[in-house]
């Protein structure tokens, strides 16, 4: 999954490592004292970074410790030293990050964003001599990409914290796996241990009531359905009801496919939201739609609101711009990524897990 990004990512390490050790090697050494001739190399020189001697003396000796020779405190003091980064050390693997990322489909204002946060924690940082460079550059590429993911949000522990039933309203554009979504989210809830109904909800494309029936039928999860061109904000109702009636943990509620620029499909979708009064409203768009997919998420949240969004075919999607890019521009966090046929595939999106694999690192 990502795998052209994290390959560039890897590269774009290298670069920063690269142009940071480069940074320490042009700092000059440290100023040591020569040694007094006929001076013995065993016994210490005093240096400006040592301590006066009748400080020294008054230090406690300890038995079988020999005193550090002239050449263990030159190591001392060169591994104390310290490089300050500057702008220049930075810029140039700065701006190959940039376009990797704008390569990688990442959007603009998102790319962006990350590029201030590294400069930002980069320049002007003191680095110790000796300290991994791979590790600081690490750490920083990280806090920057979790840092325009957001926290994420847990949907068993939302459930847990809700009122039952929870209320999951889902919608998006057509052909990008909703329905099926709606289906993969039954079976993961269920195998957390949570009872689930479906509402059909999608009463205008001809056969998706049979569709999210045949799914819900293999899951062994209770549809409530109307027949084809009926007013579905009065399926959701009765989904509803029966959730309650039934002591059900959770409705998912499919709609039908729409983009925001349809005033009767809008229009539906707001008086379903005004009848089912959902907790929560998840967008579902493909992952390999890459920014189209984050116009279209920005767009949907503005035109209805969005509470969360899924990404489907995240295993077709070498680049992994729109997961890093969607939640920070609709502002709301991405809950799930599709990954594959199988209604198992499905797979709860943590931000630093996410990170970690891009950057392949376990930390």
């Amino acid at each position: 999954m990502f795998d052209s990004l994290k390959k560039k990512l890897q590269n774009i390490r290298t670069k920063f490592a690269s142009n940071i050790e480069d940074a320490a090697g042009a700092e000059p050494e440290p100023q040591v004292a020569e040694l007094p001739e006929g001076a013995e190399t065993e016994e210490p020189v005093s240096t400006p970074a040592a301590r006066p001697e009748a400080e020294a003396a008054e230090e406690p000796v300890h038995e079988g410790r020999e005193s550090p020779t002239f050449f263990e405190k030159v190591k001392v003091l060169v591994r104390e030293r310290e490089v300050l980064l500057q702008e220049k050390d930075v810029e140039e693997p700065l701006f190959e990050l940039e376009m990797v990322l704008l390569e990688n489909d990442v959007a603009l204002p998102v790319t962006d964003e990350i590029i201030a946060r590294m400069r930002r924690d980069l320049v002007g940082r003191r680095r110790k001599i000796g300290a991994s460079v791979d590790d600081l550059v690490v750490s920083t590429l990280r806090s920057a990409l979790c840092g325009v993911l957001g926290e994420g949000l847990d949907l068993s522990r939302y459930i847990r914290e809700h009122e039952r039933p929870v209320k999951i309203l889902f919608t998006g554009v057509n052909g990008t796996g909703k329905t099926t979504t709606v289906a993969k989210v039954g079976q993961y809830l269920q195998k957390n241990g949570f009872t689930v109904v479906i509402g059909a909800g999608d009463t205008f494309r001809a056969g998706a009531i049979e569709q999210i029936r045949t799914h819900a039928d293999r899951l062994g999860i209770k549809t409530i359905q109307h027949q084809a061109g009926a007013d579905p904000s009065a399926v959701l109702f009765d989904a509803v009801q029966y959730a309650k009636a039934h002591d059900i943990d959770v409705v998912l509620a499919d709609t039908a496919g729409r983009f925001h620029n349809r005033a009767n499909l809008m229009n539906q979708l707001e008086k379903i939201r005004r009848v089912m009064k959902p907790d929560l409203v998840v967008y579902v768009d493909e992952a390999v739609a890459g920014n189209d997919a984050v116009i279209r998420a920005d767009e949907f949240n503005k035109a209805v609101g969005t509470d969360a969004v899924v990404l489907t075919k995240a295993d077709m999607d070498p680049k992994g711009g729109a997961a890093i890019s969607v939640a920070h521009t609709v502002g709301k966090p991405i809950i799930f990524l599709g990954t594959g046929q199988g209604y198992d595939d499905i797979m709860p999106f943590q931000p630093r897990a996410v990170v970690n694999e891009l950057l392949g690192d376990e930390a």
